[in-house]
């Protein structure tokens, strides 16, 4: 019978009781240890490069998957700060569950903001990064949208919140035999995912509903909304896990120093339909977000990638 997400979590944490892993640790473990699941996973085309298997199963074990192993067994544990988030083998939880109690109890530590990493980058030098990452993990096909190419022809504030910051085509007929490519395309269902991203530095309780309120608003149109930060402060996760059950957007924490230990800190809720009026929305405003989609029709039209204009 094969392993759920769930039982490789704790079977490989249980492995080896003294180590801690990255996300991306984790999943090259899987690889390993699991080859029989391992092939079935990467029989899907989407999968079928060692590096999207791994971002993909980096994804997967974040979330509910690692609230369900935790649930099912004491010793599942979590290192959530600093970031990236590092998974063990707990020997003793109710003494963790006993220290972590004295820190939450210590005022200095509660007020202590500790970032994924140094934010010596601008929020513009963070657009290519992001661009790479989600290109080599997740096989994105990503444009930049500049808010400064809109006509503005709604008046002033009247394009507040309009804006991603890098949308993304996700090609999923891409590795599909022709007459399945040529059957989606000529029926009702959609052979493309639509991705937008808003950046940000940094995550603080003081800014937080506003730079997710920002993301949920200029993304309505998208099969995934995502808010993309480098760091975020101690007191804020609560808060983010709240908003995306509530509104579906996700976050994903960007490590600007070891890019691929990046990792989707919340998954994002997929929409089935794309909001074709709020993309015409955008389209007449923004130049670019203009040929992004021009970029997406040609694709659906004839499976054909530009590819001199994506991930720039």
């Amino acid at each position: 019978m094969n392993k759920t997400r769930v039982q490789m979590i704790i079977e490989t944490l249980r492995a080896n009781p003294n180590r801690k892993f990255t996300a991306r640790e984790l999943a090259t473990e899987f690889i390993e240890r699991y080859p029989a699941e391992m092939a079935e996973k990467q029989s899907n085309p989407r999968y079928d490069s060692k590096e999207k298997l791994l971002a993909q199963l980096a994804a997967e074990i974040g979330g509910e998957r690692t609230a369900a192993a935790k649930k099912r067994c004491a010793n599942v544990a979590t290192q959530d700060k600093p970031r990236p988030r590092l998974y063990y083998w707990d020997a003793n939880p109710q003494q963790s569950a006993e220290i972590v109690s004295v820190l939450d109890n210590d005022a200095e530590t509660q007020e202590l903001d500790l970032p994924l990493v140094t934010l010596s980058y601008s929020e513009q030098e963070l657009y290519p990064l992001l661009i790479e990452f989600l290109h080599k993990e997740y096989g994105l096909y990503c444009q930049r949208i500049d808010e400064k190419t809109s006509k503005n022809s709604h008046g002033n504030g009247g394009n507040h919140w309009l804006h991603p910051d890098v949308v993304a085509l996700e090609p999923l007929d891409q590795y599909w035999d022709a007459v399945v490519k040529d059957c989606v395309r000529y029926g009702n269902d959609s052979s493309v995912r639509l991705w937008s991203f808003e950046v940000k530095k940094q995550l603080t309780k003081g800014n937080v509903r506003q730079c997710f309120f920002q993301a949920v608003s200029n993304s309505t149109w998208a099969s995934f909304g995502y808010l993309v930060a480098t760091g975020l402060s101690n007191d804020v996760e609560p808060e983010l896990q709240m908003l995306a059950s509530l509104h579906g957007i996700g976050v994903l924490l960007l490590n600007t120093e070891s890019l691929f230990d990046s990792q989707i800190l919340i998954p994002a809720r997929e929409r089935t339909n794309i909001d074709w009026q709020s993309v015409n929305r955008i389209v007449s405003e923004n130049t670019d977000f203009h040929r992004f989609i021009e970029q997406v029709g040609i694709y659906s039209q004839t499976g054909r990638l530009v590819k001199s204009v994506w991930n720039k």
